[in-house]
């Protein structure tokens, strides 16, 4: 017997070890980011291809998760960085976060270039699949420096066109900016079909400034202008070309509008049958894209310039319009005389296809 318990006690030690080991093992991942000494790149992406080679995904997801954060954090290439979010995203395909693992492996496909010609092909095979299984929100933002909220989760950058993978079901999305009016979006997505939104934010209303207090009494307004006056000839005729202008400004914007609106349409019909065709949200980034994706980029450009075009048209013959009636009612109601019988007389008049101003009167 005293021969015996020296032989028993290493067994002990030894089992003792082996379950402090394994529970150390399965803790490690998931403490990676809380050490004070955390872990090289090189050791947690050796980690996780050990995981993966072996099929324990959820020990492979959250090193390759850990490996990106590192990677972002230090100075490495687009090529590296494009590996790990591939690898990561395929993991997460495997454990069937089809959204985590669109959103990886689109980001992976952004440097298609970069990446080995096995891993590549894996990686588009993979967004496909998941793709079938979330939505696919393509957001418009303008201006384009708004925050953006989805379901209330802010997204964390700002630009002005978004390509976001979400559940299926109901979604609100929200914008805002100071000095604009916030904007509201909400739609209900299916599985495997893509929705276009665009959220564009109104400046908001000036406030009229208050009046200063203990200001004296008013002094007595001047007499209005005798009629001869206010019928010259040289502001008449500027009245006149003021009116011309703002209807001409206003015809061509709505037109610039509409062209840019008909592009618009055009862009998301050819979407969805080259989506029909296999194309994904990736094809035009590849430097073997299909020489279509010109065509598109030259639409898109088309649509911008005309929509701009349309927005500083509406601009300028809103000014030129507002400049010619406050000429008419500084003459009369501003200045303390009564408006003229026989002068002339500017309405404003909009309809769904067209805006302007009427003249009325004899000048």
């Amino acid at each position: 017997m005293r021969h015996a318990v020296p032989s028993v006690l290493p067994c002990v030690f030894l089992g003792v070890v082996a379950v402090l080991e394994g529970v150390a093992s399965a803790q490690d991942l998931h403490a990676i980011a809380g050490t004070h000494e955390p872990s090289t790149a090189e050791d947690l992406l050796r980690r996780a291809r050990q995981a993966r080679d072996a099929r324990r995904w959820a020990e492979a997801e959250a090193a390759y998760e850990a490996a990106l954060k590192a990677a972002d954090a230090a100075w490495t290439t687009d090529a590296e960085r494009a590996e790990i979010a591939a690898e990561l995203g395929l993991c997460e395909l495997a454990l069937g976060s089809y959204r985590d693992a669109a959103d990886h492996l689109a980001q992976s496909l952004r440097h298609r270039g970069a990446l080995r010609s096995l891993l590549a092909e894996r990686a588009e095979e993979g967004l496909l699949k998941a793709e079938s299984r979330v939505v696919t929100l393509y957001l418009g933002v303008s201006p384009p420096d708004a925050e953006v909220f989805v379901d209330g989760k802010a997204l964390g950058r700002r630009a002005p066109t978004y390509e976001l993978f979400l559940e299926p079901g109901q979604h609100t999305v929200r914008a805002r900016l100071d000095g604009h009016s916030e904007a509201v979006g909400a739609f209900d997505g299916q599985a495997g079909k893509a929705s276009s939104l665009t959220l564009k934010l109104p400046r908001a209303p000036e406030r009229a400034a208050p009046g200063v207090a203990g200001a004296g009494p008013a002094r007595p307004a001047a007499p209005p202008p005798p009629p001869a006056a206010r019928r010259a000839l040289p502001l008449t005729e500027l009245r006149i070309g003021g009116a011309a202008l703002a209807t001409a400004a206003l015809a061509a914007g709505t037109v610039f509008l509409l062209r840019a609106d008909v592009i618009d349409g055009n862009l998301a019909e050819r979407d969805v049958v080259l989506r029909q065709r296999g194309w994904t949200s990736t094809t035009c980034w590849w430097t073997n894209a299909p020489s279509a994706c010109a065509e598109i980029r030259k639409e898109a450009t088309e649509r911008g310039r005309f929509a701009t075009l349309g927005n500083v048209a509406l601009a300028t013959g809103a000014v030129f319009g507002i400049a010619t009636a406050a000429s008419f009612l500084a003459e009369g109601w501003l200045l303390g005389g009564t408006p003229a019988r026989e002068g002339v007389h500017v309405v404003p008049s909009a309809t769904g296809a067209q805006a302007g101003l009427v003249l009325q009167g004899v000048w």
